[in-house]
């Protein structure tokens, strides 16, 4: 069989591994994982782009569209499994699955979303030999379509697009066109540099197929091409991002300050569901800190992460919520608080309860974009939750668009762990601008993986949340990162991770619409969708349905 040809697999090995390690490059750019040459955590924006611009170099030399295919599916798979590889610690270290178990799951997971990119390279492969303009416009076009694809279908799992490695460089395009818009200049700016790679390697026709003749390339082409690895050298320097951020159009206005208390218990997550150990240790913790911040009453609001209190509201006595309560009622702060909902009647929810003085039942915020596999299970794979000993299991969806807590002169509207990985879902709260948030609040629970870069990618996400809507976020956690950001999407104060602590921080409400939340509030992603669509369309056109 020609798949089993030695000299074959001798010429496909080498290919094969740099497109591997290119793809890792993509993941490493997200949130830079090491100490060395960049700060730890950090986005690398020009890495993003010139990873996806070694993808191009390597597709028009494929000999056939399946060969694209196979190239484009080796490089999405070593980026998204490079990614979200700490899904390997939750269910391994966490929940109790077999370590090859554990990782053939993230290879499959990483594999079968790598399928988008992969049918977007071997579509591309079509347009090897038309003309730079349409080359650039079909592969913008491509690529998005299948972020979007991953973002959208089945409940969607979009963590690590790459936009978010240009939460800095492309900053000024967030509050216009989110985290995709971003993802989509990015990938014409990885077209434009692997073109301008080839020139300067000395190819005269330098990503075009073997039937464009030497020479064909324009002057014009050339310059653009220049010009994007120019750019792409003004990415790669460190203070390229300090003075993008600087020139981010600001659509929203001051609506007042609100200062609050964000709590860290760093509770172990192999012990925090243990009667004998991390769940007392909750019970103790988070209920001393938020009742001696009540009783001070020097800040408005006290926020927990998610599950912060690993028990029912009625699995608790009356007198674990007693001096809390009363806290609310007799001082000038309310309090926002992670816990579980429900029966087993009515099912369960993962929630946020949030008390203010003056009111005696408290707001629920009941979380609606849940997590695979975690908080439901998908058709079908019953069997392999059952293998995993984690003690979350199938919740409810909440509403869509809930009240906000509205105290302090803000409107606070709480979301739970990975729903702010949904931009154009939180946007939805924005459609009514009269009752649009004024501050974003995010409990998460990010122990599930442990130590790892997790932490710093979900980092990366909440900046690009305010970014997009222009609205500060508060993000209490109970393993990092607990952090105040501001509505231009810069850190303000932050914990140190893995630390049992409280953050203390002030942040200034806003008010007014940014052009994002206008219309992914009404529309969600599907004006990208259909530009994308539409730009394909134009490129199929003008470049010829016979092309082979």
């Amino acid at each position: 069989m020609r798949c089993l040809n030695p000299s074959l697999l001798l010429r496909v090995m080498p290919l094969g591994f740099a497109l591997g390690l290119a793809g890792l490059l993509q993941a490493a750019a997200l949130a830079w994982p090491w100490r060395l040459g960049w700060p730890a955590g950090e986005p690398v924006a020009g890495l993003q782009i010139l990873s996806l611009a070694a993808l191009l170099l390597s597709l028009p030399g494929a000999p056939s569209a399946r060969s694209a295919f196979l190239r484009g599916w080796i490089w999405s798979t070593a980026w998204l499994g490079g990614t979200f590889w700490w899904l390997f610690v939750s269910m391994h270290t966490y929940g109790g699955l077999p370590a090859p178990l554990a990782l053939l799951s993230v290879l499959a997971l990483a594999a079968a979303l790598g399928l988008y990119y992969a049918g977007a390279a071997a579509l591309f492969w079509r347009w090897r030999g038309a003309r730079l303009p349409w080359r650039l416009t079909a592969f913008v076009a491509l690529w998005t379509l299948a972020e979007l694809a991953r973002g959208l279908l089945f409940t969607g799992f979009p963590w690590g697009a790459g936009g978010y490695a240009q939460v800095d460089a492309l900053a000024p395009l967030a509050p216009w066109v989110g985290v995709y818009g971003m993802g989509a200049v990015a990938a014409a700016l990885a077209l434009l540099a692997a073109q301008a790679l080839a020139l300067l390697a000395g190819h005269a026709a330098p990503i075009s197929g073997p039937g464009v003749a030497a020479g064909r390339v324009s002057s014009v082409a050339r310059s653009v091409a220049l010009a994007g690895l120019f750019g792409l050298a003004w990415l790669c320097w460190p203070g390229a991002a300090r003075h993008w951020a600087g020139m981010v159009p600001v659509w929203t206005t001051p609506a007042g300050k609100l200062s609050a208390l964000l709590l860290q218990g760093n509770i172990p997550q192999d012990e925090k569901f243990q009667p004998g150990s991390g769940m007392p240790l909750a019970l103790v913790w988070y209920r001393q800190q938020a009742h001696a911040a009540l009783e001070q009453g020097q800040v408005s609001l006290v926020v927990a992460p998610e599950t912060a209190i690993p028990l029912l509201p009625q699995q608790l006595p009356p007198a674990w919520w007693q001096p809390l309560l009363q806290g609310v009622q007799q001082g000038r702060a309310a309090l926002m608080l992670g816990l579980p909902m429900g029966s087993p009647e009515q099912g369960y929810t993962n929630s946020a309860l949030s008390w203010r003085p003056g009111q005696d039942e408290p707001l629920r915020y009941d979380k609606q974009h849940l997590v695979p596999f975690g908080e439901f299970i998908p058709t079908g794979f019953l069997w392999f939750t059952e293998l995993m000993q984690i003690p979350l299991g199938d919740f409810n969806r909440g509403a869509p668009v809930q009240p906000t807590l509205d105290w302090a002169g803000q409107r606070l509207a709480p979301n739970i762990c990975y729903e702010d990985l949904f931009g154009e879902e939180l946007a939805r709260g924005f459609v009514a601008p009269a009752l649009a948030p004024t501050v974003l609040v995010n409990l998460s629970n990010i122990a599930w993986f442990g130590d790892t870069v997790a932490i710093a990618q979900h980092r990366q996400i909440s900046r690009l949340r305010a970014l997009e809507l222009q609205r500060p976020m508060l993000r209490a956690t109970n393993t990092g990162a607990t952090l105040a950001i501001d509505h231009l999407g810069r850190v303000t104060h932050e914990l140190p991770r893995l630390t049992r602590a409280v953050l203390a921080v002030e942040v200034e409400g806003r008010e007014g619409l940014t052009p994002y939340a206008r219309w992914a509030g009404r529309f969600g992603l599907w004006p990208l969708v259909l530009l994308g669509v539409i730009a394909l369309a134009l490129a199929w056109r003008r470049t010829g349905r016979s092309r082979p």
